[in-house]
């Protein structure tokens, strides 16, 4: 943990005001490993209904809309993770991982990006606050991971909000080494999807 919170300090440089911005961390032609998250466990598959929903692509601040993997190392410092990268672009990924939850557990017919000519039931918009690792505030031998989204569902036969709620998820991780991170926000990534999909159930 010391290692890697002073390696981020020595790297980071002045950027957006209250943001460190990203340098030597962020050089283009460092080979960067490649990390996914999983799709939601398995429960009970609910495929088969009658509704269409469209998925939008979610939206988020600048920093998040990469696929480099935050790191806050204050309130208002951010870093990327070293050597280190998503498979896409945050928002695209997170999408994917709506879609495939949705259409699998949502009880929905269709479930799509777009609405492929057709005229969905309801689109659902997404704002993700948070998808991060979080080095400040715990102990010195562990990180802390934070996933927050703000989720949206519109009734298109009217264009009537259906509803509209906020899912968080923190939790502290055994280190600060990539894989605990990744691991990290992959568990918190799962219960925001699980309590999500509950939600867009219950509220179509």
């Amino acid at each position: 943990m010391h290692s890697r919170r002073r390696f981020l300090s020595l790297a980071a440089v002045s950027g957006l005001p209250g943001c460190g911005a990203l340098s030597v961390v962020s050089t283009a032609s460092e080979p960067l490993d490649t990390y996914t998250l999983s799709p939601l466990r398995a429960e009970p598959s609910r495929t088969g209904g009658t509704g269409h929903l469209v998925v939008e692509l979610p939206t988020s601040g600048g920093e998040l809309a990469t696929d480099r993997i935050l790191i806050k190392v204050s309130p208002r410092q951010a870093e990327y993770l070293p050597g280190a990268r998503w498979s896409e672009p945050a928002p695209a990924m997170l999408q994917t991982l709506l879609v495939n939850a949705l259409l699998d557990q949502g009880g929905f017919r269709l479930v799509s990006r777009v609405g492929a000519g057709l005229m969905p039931d309801f689109t659902l918009m997404t704002e993700f606050l948070s998808f991060q690792a979080e080095l400040y505030g715990v102990a010195s031998a562990s990180a802390r991971v934070h996933v927050s989204a703000q989720l949206t569902l519109i009734r298109e036969s009217d264009r009537g909000i259906a509803g509209t709620r906020r899912f968080e998820s923190t939790a502290a991780t055994n280190s600060d080494a990539t894989a605990d991170l990744v691991a990290g926000l992959d568990d918190a990534v799962q219960r925001v999807l699980g309590d999500a999909v509950v939600w867009v159930r219950e509220a179509t």
